[in-house]
């Protein structure tokens, strides 16, 4: 009699749809590509959201959240959390990504085809919510290239207009200044940027501080200990959030251009 050996079946990796993921280990990645405030809103939101979806759902073991903050421009070089992303699904730490939209996870198609087949090879879906495409789907490599194409394209026209608003506005001499949570300034009706004096008593207060020898912890610190609110309306401050304030050309002004704002508030 013949001996038979049994060649047990291969575990199926592939998921057919975001139902199909039960008891994987979901991370989500999130960004903004600039540091505005409005941006940062963005930012946060979308940290929030995805924390509490994820830890939710009874079927999936939460994997962390990945964000970037303030990056700008179309390859993922300078992502240190994407990176970081990257390294722990390539070490096995992850089963699926959700991200927003192809355009938060890279605006520039080679990298997300590049990334998207690299994470597949592992079995490792990316769930995009807002195209509703899950690249372990058989579609799925076919819509990331179609729509990857059209992010990268609307990421050229958005910079191309973007650019030209603002050349107009300079045109017409207006300031380009975005002063929500924006401490010291604000606008007035006819849409003028306008010092508040009791907001630029702090900057002064950062500024006189730092000079006197205070490192930006200190200057925090005693900021925090007296309690002068942040920009942002909190409590609670940071010796980067001061180092902002101390680099920011808004306040103390660019020699380059030679550019300050109404003459500033520091002089």
């Amino acid at each position: 009699m013949a001996n038979v050996t049994v060649i047990p079946a291969k575990p199926r990796q592939e998921l057919q749809g975001l139902e199909a993921t039960a008891k994987l280990r979901v991370c989500a990645y999130c960004r903004v590509s600039t540091d505005n405030e409005e941006q940062l809103s963005s930012y946060e939101a979308q940290v929030s959201h995805y924390t509490e979806y994820i830890k939710r759902n009874p079927e999936w073991t939460f994997a962390g959240i990945f964000a970037d903050e303030g990056i700008s421009g179309t390859n993922t070089k300078k992502r240190v959390e994407f990176n970081r992303m990257i390294e722990d699904c390539v070490a096995g730490k992850i089963d699926m990504v959700i991200t927003k939209s192809i355009s938060r996870f890279a605006r520039n198609t080679l990298d997300t085809l590049q990334y998207v087949r690299q994470l597949k090879e592992k079995g490792i879906a990316i769930f995009f919510e807002k195209e509703n495409v899950n690249t372990l789907d058989s579609k799925g490599e076919f819509l990331i290239t179609l729509l990857g194409s059209l992010a990268q394209e609307e990421s050229s026209n958005i910079s191309q207009i973007t650019r030209m608003g603002i050349a107009y506005r300079f045109q017409e001499g207006k300031v380009i200044v975005n002063h929500n949570r924006f401490l010291g300034y604000t606008k007035d009706e006819g849409g003028e940027l306008v010092i508040v004096p009791e907001e630029a008593e702090v900057i002064k207060r950062i500024y006189r501080e730092f000079m006197e020898g205070k490192s930006p912890y200190k200057i925090a610190t005693n900021l925090q200990r007296d309690g002068i609110i942040t920009g942002s309306g909190g409590s609670r401050w940071y010796d980067s959030t001061v180092n902002k304030i101390l680099k920011n050309e808004k306040y103390m002004g660019e020699a380059l251009l030679q550019k300050n704002l109404h003459g500033g508030f520091l002089k």
